[in-house]
């Protein structure tokens, strides 16, 4: 089992910035895979950004690559999603995902509970 609790989110206007954390727990932080997903209201939960063991990363591109950050530090078993540039658009819940294989093949089995982001206008 994994358990992740995020945390960092809250209420900012257009053109701020937020940074997101996930802690995990339960696995060797670097066998695992983090990802952090959102799911903005009347939505479906869509993929945000992944980085594996050895820090591959993937953005999705089209929302907002160029304006996050995901990182992760091994030591701390905690993964990071630096926000910047807000749009009222990225307001959703924020989730963080583990995926037990370290180069994130398969599905994100394990979730945190949610951050809300809310970006004013």
């Amino acid at each position: 089992q994994v358990q992740l609790v995020e945390s960092g989110g809250g209420l900012v206007q257009a053109g701020g910035s937020l940074r997101l954390s996930c802690a995990a727990s339960g696995r060797t932080f670097n066998s695992l895979a983090m990802g952090w997903f959102r799911q903005a209201p009347e939505k479906e939960r869509e993929f945000v950004a992944t980085i594996t063991w050895s820090n591959y990363i993937q953005y999705n591109a089209d929302s907002v690559k160029g304006r996050f950050t995901i990182s992760r530090d091994n030591a701390k078993n905690t993964v990071y999603l630096q926000m910047n540039s807000l749009k009222p658009e990225d307001t959703a819940v924020y989730y963080c995902a583990a995926n037990t294989d370290r180069n994130g093949l398969g599905q994100y089995a394990y979730w945190g509970q949610g951050t809300q982001v809310t970006v004013s206008s």
